[in-house]
């Protein structure tokens, strides 16, 4: 989670909401990033999102049942979808996100018995940390 809390870190520093994540599989890690959309107009430019990208060109394989992503903030809908979509094995996330987290919050789309795929979740890790960066940016901006 050090390395993820990095992530979003160089995020806040670039302006980007502070979300970063990392994937790792075998115990390497296989791709890092943070959120960038404002610096890539791009909307599904996600911490998550970008590191499962990332990992299927690295690995050949869209199937991430053995890997673990590492995340500053619980996943919204759209990052949790994925993570179903390429079978992610586990998913380990710092903060909560009471708005928009599709995980344990708001809803729990990787717990849902009617989906095809669930993955397994470790919430709260390092949550002060992961929080606190997130709660500095968006006073800094208010």
């Amino acid at each position: 989670m050090g390395l993820a809390i990095e992530e979003a870190k160089q995020a806040y520093n670039e302006g980007e909401v502070p979300v970063g994540a990392l994937l790792v599989e075998n115990s390497g890690v296989i791709a890092r990033a943070h959120n960038s959309k404002a610096l890539t107009t791009d909307p599904t430019a996600h911490a998550e999102l970008m590191v499962i990208r990332e990992a299927g060109l690295k690995t050949g394989d869209w199937r991430l049942e053995e890997a673990t992503l590492y995340v500053t903030k619980e996943p919204c809908v759209m990052c949790a979808g994925a993570m179903l979509n390429a079978r992610l094995g586990r998913l380990v996330y710092g903060c909560s996100d009471e708005r928009f987290g599709a995980v344990n919050s708001r809803y729990q789309l990787l717990h849902d018995p009617l989906l095809n795929h669930q993955v397994r979740v470790l919430s709260g890790v390092l949550e002060d940390e992961c929080a606190s960066i997130l709660k500095e940016f968006f006073r800094a901006r208010r």
